[in-house]
């Protein structure tokens, strides 16, 4: 039986994802800052489902969190990085504070999970790590610098680490969803008291404050965590997997905008190669 350790799990995502799990008949460590907002979930599935406090930034509860799931399942075959959240700023606006805890929670709260994962799942030669990304580390909206900063590291991370743990049977992927409805636009939106009017043209749509998107989003969560599932559970689960067709179009489009530039400048990145004799 499969044992997934799934963080934020108190809404959205990754509570979509610990029930469509558990549903299945797997084990589930279903994590929140919180234990009581994912308790029908656990009591639900009394057998197959083990709730855990988890703040991902804090070093013990990452520890007390993996060894529970040790204790009472054994392993952990899927650990899905999800806990996260968004944050609203001009990048001169940024606040150190707040950009410094951001990156804690979304870089560094998953790399810590997956390095208290990872000798388990050596020993075994089996397992996978999902981290939950956004198709943000692409558009790299105005306004969301830092968060996009945070995703395309967690993706930098992400390749890397599929690359390592391949020759050891195990599978690292990343995640970028589009617009879900979810509570990501809102609970889970944060963002600077600094405001500086010069950005208001590229920035102030993007405020929390005038954001309207929150409860319009085309994506379903349910749907999401079924392809996440599939994904995970196939033969060859991908490096990438976009979901929603709003996240596909837009990736389409950046491609190609990509391609285009790269073969406009081709010369004057070929002009810097040494010319020999």
């Amino acid at each position: 039986m499969s044992t997934w350790l799934i963080t934020g799990c108190s809404t959205g995502l990754g509570r979509a994802l610990a029930s469509a799990v558990l549903d299945r008949g797997w084990n589930a460590v279903v994590t929140a800052r919180d234990p009581e907002t994912v308790s029908d979930l656990v009591d639900a599935h009394p057998q197959t489902a083990l709730a855990a406090r988890l703040d991902v930034t804090d070093p013990e509860q990452v520890r007390a969190a993996v060894g529970a799931a040790l204790e009472r399942f054994g392993a952990v075959d899927v650990l899905v990085n999800n806990a996260g959240y968004g944050y609203r700023s001009a990048l001169e606006e940024g606040e150190e504070d707040a950009v410094r805890a951001l990156f804690d929670t979304n870089v560094h709260g998953a790399t810590a999970m997956t390095k208290a994962v990872l000798p388990g799942m050596r020993e075994r030669r089996s397992g996978a790590v999902v981290n939950i990304s956004s198709i943000g580390a692409q558009l790299c909206p105005p306004g969301s610098g830092y968060y996009a900063a945070t995703k395309l590291a967690l993706e930098g991370l992400t390749g890397a680490l599929r690359a390592e743990l391949a020759p050891l049977g195990l599978v690292a992927m990343a995640v970028e969803p589009g617009g879900f409805r979810t509570d990501f636009a809102g609970r889970s939106l944060t963002g600077t008291s600094t405001v500086i009017d010069d950005y208001a043209p590229a920035v102030d749509a993007r405020r929390k404050e005038n954001d309207r998107v929150h409860g319009t989003q085309p994506g379903d969560p349910e749907l999401a965590a079924r392809a996440i599932i599939d994904a995970v559970t196939s033969p060859e689960p991908p490096a990438l997997l976009l979901l929603g067709s709003d996240a596909l179009q837009a990736a389409r489009e950046i491609n190609e905008a990509r391609r285009r530039e790269l073969e406009a400048w081709a010369a004057v990145s070929e002009s810097t190669d040494i010319r020999e004799g």
